[in-house]
């Protein structure tokens, strides 16, 4: 069963591939991940999305820099059922590992920096 919730195999197609954003089946499960680190986009993308600006993003992880956050999150824009599909995949592995569905993104520690 947990091979059904895993399987790569129902991964879209990339449409528009970014330098910075790395996708390998033998690096976080086959997520799209910031090329030189192991962040998934589906973390900068949920962090985004939940109202982080890309400056707290840069302070939360500052060895990716300017570039790569810019670059990761145009990744997530350009490719979004990629990220959905990712992040629903996150959410049935949480769900079926902890026996119930987590959907609640962590908070940054820089809520009110900008």
């Amino acid at each position: 069963m947990l091979a059904n919730l895993v399987s790569l195999d129902e991964l879209p197609l990339v449409l528009i591939p970014h330098p910075h954003v790395r996708l390998d089946r033998n690096v976080l499960g086959g997520s799209p991940y910031v090329a030189g680190s192991r962040v998934p986009v589906r973390r900068l993308w949920a962090f985004y999305r939940g109202g982080a600006s890309v400056e707290v993003l840069i302070k939360r992880y500052p060895r990716l820099g300017a570039a790569k956050v810019f670059d990761a999150l145009a990744f997530a824009f350009d490719n979004r059922e990629v990220i959905d599909w990712d992040m629903a995949r996150e959410r049935r592995l949480l769900a079926s590992e902890e026996g119930g569905a987590v959907d609640r993104q962590m908070e940054l520690p820089f809520e009110g920096e900008e």
